[in-house]
C-alpha cells in the first residue's frame, strides 16, 4: 500500500534531492534570523511579562469566532502606524498568507503576473486562483510591461494583479520595485509585494523596501515575522476596502485558528526593537562587506545583502560542499531544485547580526580551500 511512497523517497536519495530533519550545529550561516532577536533577552523579557499580565498562550479558535484578543488587534494597529498602511492583518504564517492573498483577491477574468523566482508560498495561491496567471523573467521590466500591455487590450476592465518579492530568498538580489511600482500605476495593476527578506533589515527603521509605497490604494505588502523579527506569523498591509474583503473570501483567515496572542505581544515588542536596531543593521552590513571581501578574492560574484548564493550546479556538488562545512563547524545547507531552478544547486550563506568577525574571516579560509581542493 505505501511502496509507491518509498519509491518516491528512493528516488529523490538517487537524484541527491532527499530531505530529513536535522538539529542544530556549528557556527549559523543558515537561518534567517538576519538581527539576531530570537533569541534576544529583550523579546524574552516581553514575553515573560505578557504571560505575567495574562496573555494567552492559545487564541482558542478562529478570529470570526472566539480567537480575535486586543493583541492581534493592538499589533494590527501598530504596524499600520510603524509602516505607514491604511489597515494591517496578521497571519500565523507567511507561507500562508501569501497563499491566501493570490488565492483570494484576483478573481476569474483578472490576470496575475509574476516574477519567475517568487517564493513557493506564492505558487501556492497560483494553484488556487480562479484567475488567469502568467510569469515575466526575473526582474525583467520591459518583458513585464509588454504583457501587461498585451492583456490591456482587449481586458480594460479585468484587474492585473503583479508579485514580486522585494529582497530574492534564494538569490540575495533586489527586485526594481520603484520601475515596476510605475508600471503598476501605469496600467492600473495592484502589486503585491512580499517584503519576507527585507522586512527589518532594508529600509529606514528596517520598514522595508515599499516604505515610500505604503498607503497607495494599489500597494499590498507581506512583512513576515519569523526572520528579522525573530517572532513568528506575517501581516499584510493594504487598504482597508482589501482587508474586509480577504476576513470575509479567505478561507485560510476564516477558518483557521487565530495566531498565538502571545505572539502577536512578541511582534509588538519586535517591532519597537526594529525602529531603533540601526546598531544591528550597522553591524550587519559590516558583516556583509567582510564576507564579500572573502568572496571576491576567490572570485565568486556577491549580492551585497545579507543573503549570498554560492551556486555549485550539481545536487551533490552542494550536499557535499555542505557536509564538508559542517564537519569544519558552520551550518549551512545545500539548496536544491525544485526550490532553485535546475542545475542550480547551491550553499545559501545567510549573515546575521550575531556573527563576529573571527567567524567571518574563519568561513572565508574554510570556503577558500574547499573550493580550491573541488577545483583541483
Amino acid at each position: 500500500m505505501l511502496s509507491r511512497y518509498e519509491q518516491a523517497l528512493e528516488a529523490l536519495n538517487r537524484r541527491g534531492r532527499l530531505r530529513k530533519l536535522e538539529g542544530r550545529a556549528g557556527v549559523d550561516f543558515t537561518s534567517n534570523d538576519y538581527l539576531g532577536l530570537a533569541e534576544s533577552p529583550e523579546l524574552t523579557h516581553a514575553l515573560q511579562e505578557a504571560l505575567v499580565r495574562g496573555v494567552p498562550v492559545g487564541a482558542g479558535g478562529s478570529r470570526l469566532l472566539r480567537g480575535n484578543h486586543p493583541e492581534h488587534e493592538a499589533l494590527e494597529a501598530e504596524a499600520c502606524a510603524f509602516f505607514g498602511a491604511e489597515s494591517a492583518l496578521y497571519f500565523g504564517a507567511g507561507f500562508a498568507a501569501n497563499a491566501a492573498l493570490i488565492s483570494t483577491l484576483p478573481q476569474r477574468g483578472d490576470l496575475v503576473l509574476y516574477d519567475e523566482l517568487v517564493h513557493a508560498s506564492t505558487h501556492e495561491g497560483l494553484g488556487l486562483t480562479k484567475a488567469q496567471t502568467d510569469f515575466f523573467a526575473h526582474n525583467d521590466i520591459m518583458q513585464l510591461e509588454d504583457k501587461l500591455r498585451a492583456f490591456r487590450v482587449g481586458n480594460k476592465d479585468a484587474r492585473c494583479f503583479i508579485a514580486i518579492e522585494s529582497l530574492y530568498s534564494m538569490d540575495g538580489d533586489l527586485a526594481p520595485i520603484a520601475e515596476i511600482a510605475k508600471l503598476a500605476a501605469r496600467y492600473d495593476a495592484i502589486l503585491f509585494i512580499d517584503e519576507a527578506h527585507a522586512t527589518g533589515v532594508q529600509g529606514l527603521q528596517g520598514r522595508g523596501l515599499s516604505a515610500d509605497l505604503e498607503g497607495q490604494a494599489n500597494i499590498i505588502s507581506l512583512h513576515t515575522c519569523g526572520k528579522a523579527l525573530g517572532v513568528s506569523g506575517a501581516l499584510v498591509l493594504m487598504p482597508e476596502l482589501l482587508r474586509r474583503f480577504m476576513i470575509n473570501r479567505s478561507r485560510a483567515f476564516i477558518y483557521a485558528t487565530a495566531p498565538s496572542p502571545l505572539m502577536a505581544a512578541g511582534v509588538r515588542t519586535a517591532l519597537k526593537i526594529c525602529a531603533k536596531a540601526d546598531d544591528r543593521r550597522a553591524r550587519l552590513q559590516e558583516r556583509i562587506g567582510q564576507l564579500n571581501g572573502h568572496l571576491q578574492k576567490m572570485g565568486l560574484p556577491v549580492t551585497g545583502t545579507q543573503i549570498q548564493p554560492i551556486v555549485l550546479g550539481a545536487d551533490r556538488h552542494a550536499l557535499d560542499m555542505a557536509q564538508a562545512l559542517a564537519r569544519e563547524g558552520f551550518d549551512i545547507r545545500a539548496i536544491r531544485p525544485p526550490t532553485v531552478p535546475e542545475g542550480t544547486a547551491r550553499l545559501r550563506i545567510t549573515l546575521s547580526a550575531n556573527l563576529t568577525h573571527d567567524n567571518i574571516d574563519a568561513l572565508g579560509a574554510a570556503l577558500s580551500r574547499l573550493m580550491q581542493e573541488r577545483a583541483a
